[in-house]
């Protein structure tokens, strides 16, 4: 008796002691035999662990959403949809097996394909997996009429499932809001602590531009809500166990984002701008009395759901381009600032420069006029000349007055609210400049002559242009344009609130006076001027146009840009169109868009 209870003991102790030897080897070699297997460390073998048992279907990522001013969703819509589960189909009860291929059959109506398509790949699942309908990205949408069939049906390995989607079905994606994409490697670098706890997960979905990447933090959520089933040791599944689906259950989250955009408005004008088309460059409309963002368009389109390169979610909005004649605003406030001309002064044009190899758009000149003419017209003699009486401190000194060379976007310089870190809502956003940031070089006569008409090094963002006017809109004082206001829980509670705020430089403003007359010349543009071409229309409206040499890919183009706002006697909103990488002899794109956006804007706020 004895003797066996210690053969017994002893075999106990080595089965035992074959199980620790096996956890040993897998903890402490995890990558032994893999040609790579240096590079897998602790944390991999954690990290596979981890995506090993999260083999489940996701329903909601439990990722905060986007409204617009108005509360209108942008981002999340939830639809039910089909999820289907690895079952064992071969039976040895012929019955059973009758039974399964009649609702087999069933499913396959109501999904409209055939029991074969069904089968095969129902067969082919080795994890939980969504329906889809051919090609499509996205789990198939299940309609009333087919929720109603599939309650009457008794198919293990099926159900009808609450899924959320990101992007809205009639949602044009937009660059400002950004996409969101699978990161692993930026998630080990900037969340490793996080991963190690398990607040975050190797393989979730984090954002990969604009706000859905400035404010991942606070987007990301609770945690996912996800359906999973259980498996044997074969990861075969183990029938009779019922599905089950698990969430965070936190009552604050997912997070809610209220932008400053108007989303019908945005919709309008990208409809309205894809029916001309933009085929490249953007459109932005900003509140006239404190910057906020109300439209942020960007082309060409962003699909989140295919990207390909950077060129389709790149924001052109936010991204710098020779700006052209529209920075004559900046030379002249520049020279009445410092005092070296004044409005009465009388300049002669006759269509060259002589010198610096500059000559005036107007072949012949455009003969003895104002500076204010000389702005109406955008003779670039004109702004040559008096360009040349500044010095490159006077001219970049106003130029930061009016919030040019540097981003313009709404930011925070420190931590706030639930923010560990200082934070910049534009993440993407260029500052754009005026003259190289290299120390030595050499702003001579010709280099401030080709600056003061946007040529040159000159840079500036669509979003600097809108700004630019309500600066001058406001008597010099620079906002900071907002793209969102506030963020709430799921309760609605507020959490933070993002204040409308300006800009100052450190240099101070410019003075009222000169607003007042780069406004009038505004005017003047469109009543006579190189934009009387959109003078009729539903309100009087007033901006600058322009147009600048670029070269792309070894051939000549041209940036055309328009920038304004209406209405001129009571001004509502700014807006800066830029049409990029147009032919040189084309007529200006981003006029006529202006013109277009402006009676969008009168229409829609009667």
């Amino acid at each position: 008796m004895r003797r066996r209870i210690a053969v017994i003991g002893l075999l106990f102790v080595f089965i035992l002691s074959g199980f620790i030897a096996r956890l040993a080897w897998l903890q402490l070699t995890p990558g032994f035999g893999h040609k790579n297997a240096a590079a897998i460390s602790q944390t991999s073998w954690k990290r596979m662990s981890v995506m090993q048992r999260e083999r489940n279907l996701v329903l909601d990522s439990g990722r905060g959403d986007f409204v617009d001013r108005y509360n209108r969703s942008i981002t999340g819509e939830t639809y039910y949809t089909l999820a289907l589960f690895p079952v064992n189909t071969q039976f040895e009860d012929p019955q059973t097996e009758k039974n399964w291929h009649r609702n087999a059959r069933q499913l396959a109506t109501i999904l409209n394909v055939t029991e074969g398509e069904l089968v095969s790949r129902w067969q082919e699942l080795r994890e939980p997996s969504f329906w889809h309908k051919g090609k499509e990205k996205l789990p198939y949408r299940l309609s009333d009429k087919q929720l109603q069939q599939l309650a009457k049906l008794h198919l293990n390995g099926i159900r009808a499932l609450p899924y959320r989607n990101r992007y809205l079905t009639a949602f044009a994606a937009k660059q400002a809001i950004g996409y969101i994409s699978q990161h692993p490697e930026h998630l080990e670098m900037a969340y490793s602590k996080e991963l190690e706890s398990g607040k975050r997960k190797i393989n979730e979905l984090i954002g990969g531009s604009g706000l859905e990447k400035s404010l991942d933090d606070l987007l990301h959520g609770a945690g996912a809500t996800s359906v999973s089933y259980f498996t044997d040791g074969n990861k075969g599944p183990l029938l009779g166990l019922n599905y089950r689906v698990t969430g965070p259950g936190n009552p604050y989250y997912p997070l809610q984002v209220q932008t400053t955009l108007d989303l019908e408005l945005q919709n309008r004008i990208e409809a309205y701008i894809d029916a001309r088309p933009l085929k490249e460059g953007a459109v932005v409309v900003l509140d006239a009395d404190n910057g906020d963002i109300v439209a942020m368009i960007s082309r060409p389109h962003m699909e989140p759901l295919q990207l390909d390169n950077e060129k389709e979610w790149a924001n052109h909005a936010i991204q710098a381009a020779v700006p052209g004649s529209i920075f004559k605003l900046v030379t002249e406030a520049a020279a009445l600032e410092a005092g070296v001309t004044n409005e009465k002064e009388r300049f002669t044009c006759n269509g060259e420069y002589g010198k610096y190899g500059l000559s005036c758009w107007k072949e012949g000149g455009h003969g003895t006029l104002t500076l204010r003419e000389g702005l109406a017209q955008s003779c670039n003699v004109v702004f040559a000349t008096i360009a040349e009486r500044l010095s490159a401190e006077q001219l970049q000194r106003t130029a930061t007055a009016l919030g040019i060379g540097k981003q313009a976007g709404w930011h925070s310089e420190r931590a706030f609210g639930p923010f560990r870190h200082p934070l910049r809502l534009l993440g993407e956003e260029e500052a754009g400049r005026l003259f190289p940031a290299v120390a030595g070089v050499k702003t001579d006569g010709g280099v401030m002559a080709q600056s003061a008409i946007g040529q040159r090094d000159v840079l500036m963002t669509p979003l600097q242009a809108a700004n630019l006017v309500v600066t001058l809109l406001g008597h010099g004082r620079v906002m900071e344009p907002r793209l969102v206001r506030e963020i709430r829980y799921a309760n609605g509670q507020r959490m933070v609130t993002m204040p409308a705020k300006s800009a100052p430089a450190a240099d101070g403003r410019i003075r009222p006076a000169t607003a007042r007359k780069l406004l009038r010349g505004m005017e003047a543009v469109v009543d006579h001027g190189t934009g009387r071409s959109i003078r009729q229309g539903l309100w009087a409206v007033a901006g600058k146009s322009g147009t600048a040499e670029i070269i792309r890919a070894g051939a000549p183009r041209v940036n055309q840009w328009f920038t304004g706002y209406g209405p001129a006697q009571k001004p509502r909103y700014a807006v800066a169109v830029l049409a990029e990488n147009r032919p040189p002899d084309s007529s200006n794109q981003a006029t006529e868009l202006f013109r277009g956006v402006m009676d969008i804007l009168a229409l829609y706020s009667r």
